[in-house]
């Protein structure tokens, strides 16, 4: 067994002895919004917008996304769930600000192991097979960080199965410092 596989089992077996109340929580979400944000390991969403559990819904990808499956969620978690609002919430220092699609299909063309990025770019450390099966993935990177937020809830909001009586909130997290900030053209793009 893993160290980290471990490591989790003895984790739940802890938490199961605390569970407690949380039985009783119901399936909608309490305070009736959800996030769509990054997978970085460096965001708690639970303690940067004050959750408990049980209190929203939080879909995660990498870059923080509206993908399809993203949206999919995020229609799920209104039609049947009953969010009300929604709120888009990228980083400073995001990893997919570090490649382009180009980048990413030449990587798993070569080799499927990890790369590795240093001082002259992306290095692939696999001896192959690769896949070109990454060769029709579009893998969201982007440049513009603010940009990015203001795209996804643009996206979001102009899907056809999202109700236009949902506010999208747009917004940046700071890994420096913990602060959400507003990104003003997503909170225009996302208004009711």
């Amino acid at each position: 067994m893993s160290k980290v596989l471990k490591d989790v089992i003895d984790a739940n077996k802890a938490y199961v002895q605390n569970f407690g109340t949380k039985k009783d929580l119901q399936l909608p979400p309490a305070r009736q919004f959800a996030i769509l944000t990054c997978m970085d390991a460096r965001i708690d969403p639970a303690k940067m917008a004050g959750l408990s559990e049980g209190d929203a819904h939080v879909i995660r990808n990498a870059g923080g996304r509206a993908s399809d499956d993203a949206i999919r969620s995020l229609v799920i978690s209104y039609k049947l769930l009953g969010t009300k609002e929604w709120f888009v919430i990228h980083h400073t220092d995001c990893g997919m600000q570090l490649f382009t699609d180009d980048i990413m299909r030449g990587l798993l063309k070569k080799s499927l192991e990890t790369s590795s990025i240093g001082s002259s770019g992306w290095v692939d450390h696999g001896h192959g097979p690769g896949s070109l099966e990454g060769q029709y993935v579009n893998f969201l990177p982007f440049k513009d960080l603010e940009e990015s937020v203001v795209e996804d809830v643009q996206r979001i909001r102009g899907h056809h199965l999202v109700p236009k009586r949902i506010p999208i909130y747009g917004f940046v997290y700071d890994v420096k410092t913990g602060k959400l900030n507003q990104v003003s053209k997503a909170m225009e793009a996302g208004k009711v």
